[in-house]
């Protein structure tokens, strides 16, 4: 096996780019987690004007895809709150900046999802999650 990053993750578009409305849900593709160790999101985030929370990240899990159920804060890498854009995430005259945030899933379940909730968004911005699959049971991975 080779003992690099390259040959060792996968990678899955769970959301966008896609922008970020008020007090809306983006639906992310749910993961299928066989053949790998773990998981781990990147939250990319574009410029936005806020007035309270932006983006929140909201981690799902289930044995088949249909049961999807919020995961236990105990099953989690950092915390949904770290991986969201907050108000109080750096920001240069009111507009949150571009920013990435990541979040792992450490549970037994197959199957994992990330939904992102906006609230609070005066200003179109974006949101982009990619889920990084790493630790597979067969390796090098190929380079699609």
């Amino acid at each position: 096996m080779n003992n690099d990053l390259h040959n060792s993750i996968d990678q899955i578009r769970v959301i966008g780019p896609v922008a970020i409305g008020a007090n809306a849900t983006k639906t992310g593709v749910i993961v299928d987690r066989r053949g790998f160790g773990g998981v781990e999101f990147v939250c990319a985030y574009g410029a936005v004007t806020t007035t309270g929370t932006v983006c929140t990240v909201v981690v799902k899990e289930g044995d088949v895809t249909g049961t999807m159920t919020s995961v236990a804060d105990a099953d989690l890498l950092g915390t949904e709150a770290l991986a969201s854009l907050l108000a109080t995430t750096p920001r240069t005259s009111g507009v949150s900046q571009n920013v990435a945030k990541r979040i792992g899933y450490k549970g037994t379940k197959r199957y994992v999802q990330v939904n992102a909730v906006s609230t609070g968004v005066t200003s179109v911005g974006c949101v982009s999650v990619t889920a990084l699959l790493f630790n597979p049971a067969v390796a090098p991975l190929a380079n699609p």
